[in-house]
C-alpha cells in the first residue's frame, strides 16, 4: 500500500513539473540581445506563449512570441487585428528556418483568406525585429509602436503551417488552427480567447460549402439520372421521383446560397467576384427552372418541344455551373486534401453509373422497338388502332420507344 501511495506522490509531482516548466512564469531568456519581460501569457492552443514589456506613456510594446513543439519545416505567426478578431485585416510577424538553415522573419499584412504570406509593411511600426530558432522553438522578438491604437485590449492572432520549399504553405484549417486567437490586456498582463466569432464564421463557411456541395454537386447530377433513365423503366413514376428530389436540392442551394450572403456581409473588403457572380446565377437559372415547371405544357401542345429543350438546357447548365462553383469554393476554403479528392471520386463514380445506365437503357429501347416492329409486321392495323388509342390516352402519338 504504501509502494502505491509512494508511485502516486512521484507522478504527480512529475505531472506538476512539467505543468510548472510549461508556463511562461517559469521561462527564462538567457540570449545576451533578450531582456527580462514583465508580463506574459499562456496561449490556449497551439504550444504558444507570449511575454511582452508595455510602455503606455510611449504605446510601446516590447514582445517575444515563442512557438514550441515545432518542426524546422514549418512556419509560425503571430498577430494583431487593429480592426476584428478575424484573420483577414492583422498584422503579422511570421518567422521560419530556412533550407540553408538561417532564420526568416518578416512583418506581412493579412488581406485575404487565400494570403501566401508575402512581406510587407503592417499598419504600425516594428522594429527590432528577429527570431531563434532553438531546441524546436521558434521565438520572434519584436518592438511594436502602437500609437494608432486608442485601447490597450487588443485582438491577438498566432497559427503555424507547413512550408513548401522556403515558402509557407496554407495552414490547417480545422481544430486548434482555427481557434487560436485572442484579447491581449496589454495593462493587465493577460489575455483571454475570443475565438468564438472566428470559430463561428469558420463554421458557417464550412455548413455553406456542405449546404452547396450537395444540393448543386450531387443532388443536382443524381435528379438528371433519374429523368434521363429511369422514365424507360417507370413512367410517369420517374417523373415524380425527379421532381421531388430536384425541389429538395433547391432548398437545399438556397440555403447554403443564403449562407453565403450572410458570410459575404460580414466579411467586409473580402470578396470572391467569380465565386459570388456564379452563385447568384445559380439562384437564378434554379429558381427559373422551378417556375417554369408551372407552364409546363401539356405534352400534345404544339410548344411543348420547346418548353423541353429549354428545361433540359438549363438543367444541364445547373450542373456544370455548380460543378464548377463548387471546386472554386474549395479552392477559397482549402480544406484537407481529402475533401476535394472524395468530390472527385463522387463524380467519377456517378459518370461511371451515367454510362452503365446509357448502355443498358439502349439496350431495352432497341429490344423494345424491334419487338414492336414485329408485331407491327404481323398484325398491322390492330397495332395501328391500339397505338393511336393509347397514343392519345397518353397525349403522345409515338409508336417507338425513345431514350
Amino acid at each position: 500500500m504504501s509502494n502505491v501511495f509512494l508511485i502516486s506522490c512521484v507522478l504527480f509531482t512529475l505531472f506538476v513539473s512539467s505543468t510548472y516548466a510549461q508556463s511562461c512564469t517559469n521561462y527564462n531568456f538567457t540570449s545576451n540581445n533578450q531582456m527580462s519581460f514583465t508580463s506574459c501569457s499562456d496561449l490556449p492552443y497551439l504550444n504558444s506563449f507570449l511575454h511582452w514589456n508595455y510602455n503606455p506613456s510611449t504605446k510601446t510594446a516590447k514582445i517575444a512570441y515563442r512557438h514550441t513543439k515545432i518542426a524546422s519545416t514549418r512556419w509560425v505567426a503571430w498577430a494583431i487585428n487593429p480592426t476584428s478578431q478575424g484573420m483577414v485585416g492583422s498584422q503579422a510577424l511570421v518567422a521560419y528556418q530556412k533550407s540553408d538553415g538561417k532564420m526568416s522573419v518578416y512583418t506581412s499584412p493579412i488581406t485575404s483568406y487565400q494570403t501566401q504570406l508575402q512581406q510587407g509593411d503592417l499598419s504600425f511600426n516594428v522594429s527590432d525585429l528577429s527570431a531563434t530558432y532553438i531546441n524546436n522553438e521558434i521565438t520572434i522578438f519584436a518592438t511594436l509602436k502602437l500609437d494608432n491604437f486608442n485601447s490597450t485590449i487588443l485582438n491577438q492572432l498566432w497559427q503555424e503551417g507547413p512550408l513548401s520549399g522556403d515558402s509557407p504553405a496554407m495552414h490547417d484549417t480545422s481544430g486548434v488552427n482555427t481557434q487560436s486567437a485572442g484579447a491581449l490586456r496589454l495593462l493587465s498582463g493577460q489575455s483571454g480567447t475570443t475565438s468564438t466569432k472566428a470559430s463561428s464564421q469558420f463554421n458557417k463557411r464550412n455548413l455553406h460549402g456542405l449546404l452547396n456541395a450537395v444540393s448543386w454537386g450531387i443532388m443536382m447530377p443524381i435528379g438528371i439520372l433519374f429523368a434521363r433513365y429511369l422514365k424507360v423503366f417507370s413512367d410517369p413514376a420517374w417523373f415524380y421521383l425527379h421532381s421531388i428530389w430536384q425541389i429538395t436540392a433547391y432548398v437545399i442551394g438556397v440555403a447554403g446560397w443564403a449562407t453565403g450572403l450572410q458570410l459575404g456581409s460580414e466579411s467586409n473588403g473580402i470578396q470572391f467576384t467569380a465565386h459570388r457572380i456564379i452563385g447568384f446565377v445559380l439562384f437564378s437559372l434554379a429558381t427559373l427552372q422551378a417556375s417554369a415547371m408551372l407552364l409546363r405544357p401539356k405534352r400534345d401542345h404544339k410548344h411543348r418541344i420547346y418548353w423541353n429543350i429549354y428545361h433540359r438546357a438549363v438543367g444541364y447548365s445547373i450542373v456544370v455551373l455548380g460543378i464548377i462553383n463548387i471546386f472554386k469554393g474549395l479552392n477559397i476554403l482549402k480544406p484537407q486534401k481529402k475533401w476535394e479528392t472524395y468530390y472527385i471520386a463522387t463524380l467519377v463514380g456517378l459518370g461511371i453509373i451515367a454510362a452503365l445506365l446509357e448502355v443498358i437503357t439502349w439496350c431495352v429501347v432497341i429490344k423494345r422497338n424491334k419487338s414492336v416492329s414485329n408485331t407491327v409486321e404481323k398484325n398491322p392495323q390492330g397495332l395501328h388502332e391500339s397505338n393511336w388509342y393509347n397514343g392519345h390516352e397518353n397525349g403522345t402519338n409515338r409508336t417507338h420507344y425513345r431514350v
